[in-house]
């Protein structure tokens, strides 16, 4: 037994020195969006309450969804997974720019932390911001138009896999801007036209044939349209394919984030 023990000791060890730092390294990045909340929640809330009151108002009586789903109702879902994502990439990819133009990023540098603690920290505070946000717009609009959570796992599951892959996007592009103007282009070019051509303001299934195939192509379709599907009790396609989609993405996404940071990318001069 005290062989098994000695082997067994080192990687045990390790994994809890990751986890230790990634502790440490996830509070301070959770601290760093709450210390400005006014700024970080409280704005993404109002904007997403702006968005349902001139939508909603303005096409309540002229757009229907799934027959017995009103339009306001319907477009609560999408501006709460909407917040979510874009909250969530904005988390990560800010908090490493901003690091490598002030310079404080070589504190972390010279720090013990193995790539995986980097991961693990930036992700996870960008995912509690991306729920945070979301549950406060959910709150708020929830007065405009009240829900009934009629498959609530998918909620959660699209909620944690949107914002996870939104989070490593985030990483990659905070990795590879080194000014904030390359990564305003990234989030106005990338992020902004993914997230509206989505479905968060429409149905799919309205669409011509030929640009339902194109939205199809999109990672973001599947997270609206599974995480709507939790409201609802229906999609416009399988939550089982937007499963596959979303899990899939955030599976290749993450692991192109760890790789550039276990090579260093662009931090390491």
């Amino acid at each position: 037994m005290s062989t098994t023990t000695e082997i067994a000791g080192p990687p045990v060890r390790a994994a809890f020195g990751v986890l230790a730092g990634a502790r440490t390294l996830l509070y301070k990045e959770v601290l760093r969006f709450w210390k400005v909340g006014f700024q970080t929640v409280g704005a993404p809330v109002l904007t997403a309450i702006l968005y349902l009151l001139i939508f909603g108002h303005a096409l309540e009586d002229h757009v229907k969804v799934f027959d017995s789903v009103g339009y306001t109702s319907f477009l609560v879902p999408g501006l709460v997974m909407m917040s979510v994502l874009q909250n969530s990439f904005a988390n990560s990819s800010s908090s490493l720019v901003q690091s490598k133009i002030t310079g404080n990023l070589v504190f972390l540098l010279v720090a013990p932390l193995s790539h995986w603690a980097w991961f693990v920290a930036y992700v996870g505070a960008s995912v509690v911001r991306g729920v945070v946000v979301g549950s406060g717009v959910l709150l708020v609009t929830l007065w405009f138009a009240p829900l009934q959570a009629a498959e609530p796992w998918w909620i959660l599951i699209f909620a944690l896999l949107g914002s996870g892959m939104l989070a490593s996007l985030g990483l990659i592009a905070g990795l590879w801007a080194d000014k904030f103007d390359q990564m305003a282009a990234f989030q106005n070019f990338v992020i902004m036209p993914m997230t509206f051509l989505s479905g968060v303001f429409y149905s799919v299934q309205s669409l011509p044939p030929f640009w339902q195939q194109i939205s199809h192509l999109n990672p973001f379709f599947y997270m609206i349209d599974g995480f709507r599907r939790g409201f609802f009790g229906v999609s416009d396609v399988s939550p089982w394919l937007s499963l596959l989609v979303v899990g899939a993405s955030f599976a290749l996404v993450g692991g192109i984030a760890l790789h550039l940071l276990r090579i260093g990318y662009k931090i390491r001069h």
